[in-house]
């Protein structure tokens, strides 16, 4: 008896827990590097789980990777939760360029129907960011960056035009509430994410003027996710489409993929109260790397366990089989 009590507890928690939300609906930009990994897809349908049950407006979907497939991979999950018009964009100058070794976004365009053929053919990411937060409420929106800072650095550098008056530093001033970054390592590490355009990296992390949590490369690398989504029978989506291609490809993902991108939006969404402990100071970026500085009173903070991980895995898988319109 006292084992079935034990159990009937931790399920209790657990959902108990899936349903903590913060008082008010958050206003949300994802800016996701989909392609290299495909977390990006967990974590998309985590959003959408959050926005269907009113926790969340998504306000944008903006990609820091000009691959060709990454617009059509975007607007396919999309459809597939119900959001066609939800607003696509992604970088027109220089960015990174990035496909996915598993194949998987050539497996969702060749399955799904699609009206974008090609990344090219969204609106420029930065033009996308200052019209979103010109309308915004100030102090309204949070950012959830799961890719590359490439679009907040031309973002934070970009001039006042017909959009807005504000230069891009003031823009954020005025509208942005907070970032959360899937980035780094901590205290110290040398994380993908920031590798790849370091120079944005540290742009960002030095003169972003709101408030940044970072949910480093452990958090998500002790959360796996993934073997629920592809057994259950009655799913069908592309979330499940993509897991249940990709996690036989890499022996790593035996147990489940890596879950780095979806407890950003996890946080992003619900805070970090309930699910993780927050360590505040400064990053310091150094090249591709970083190192942490602690300060109670610093502008960032980072994401420690509290929640155990198999917990959190359990929150997170459920999200990612939430059934959309497209079911």
């Amino acid at each position: 008896m006292k084992y079935l009590l034990s159990a009937l507890f931790l399920f209790t928690s657990l959902y108990t827990s899936a349903q903590i939300s913060r008082t008010k609906q958050v206003s949300l930009i994802l800016d996701t590097d989909i392609g290299p990994d495909y977390d990006d897809v967990g974590a998309m349908a985590v959003m959408h789980a959050l926005a269907d049950r009113g926790e969340v407006k998504p306000l944008a979907v903006i990609a820091s990777n000009k691959n060709a497939l990454v617009a059509p991979t975007i607007e396919i999950i999309n459809n597939y939760f119900g959001r066609p018009d939800l607003p696509i964009a992604a970088p027109k100058g220089k960015a990174p360029d990035m496909g996915a070794s598993q194949k998987w976004p050539e497996m969702l365009v060749q399955k799904y129907p699609h009206k974008i053929k090609s990344t090219d053919e969204v609106p420029d990411a930065v033009q996308t960011y200052r019209k979103i937060l010109a309308a915004q409420p100030d102090q309204s929106v949070t950012i959830v960056t799961i890719g590359f800072l490439t679009n907040l650095s031309n973002l934070l550098e970009s001039e006042p035009d017909e959009i807005s008056k504000l230069s891009g530093l003031d823009l954020i001033k005025r509208k942005v509430k907070e970032v959360v970054s899937m980035a780094g390592g901590f205290p110290k590490g040398r994380e993908f994410n920031i590798m790849i355009d370091s120079v944005a990296s540290e742009n960002v992390f030095t003169k972003w003027p709101t408030q940044i949590t970072f949910s480093g490369f452990e958090i998500g690398n002790g959360i796996k996710t993934g073997l629920k989504v592809v057994s259950n029978e009655s799913l069908q989506s592309p979330v499940k489409d993509v897991y249940t291609l990709a996690i036989p490809l890499s022996k790593n993902d035996q147990e489940g993929r890596m879950s780095w991108d979806q407890t950003a939006v996890l946080v992003a969404i619900r805070g970090a109260q309930h699910y993780f402990d927050l360590k505040r100071g400064k990053i310091i970026i150094n090249g591709g790397s970083n190192e942490w500085r602690d300060d109670p009173m610093g502008p960032h903070a980072y994401l420690t366990e509290e929640m155990s991980f198999k917990d959190l895995s359990l929150v997170i898988e459920t999200l990612m089989m939430h059934k959309g319109d497209g079911k």
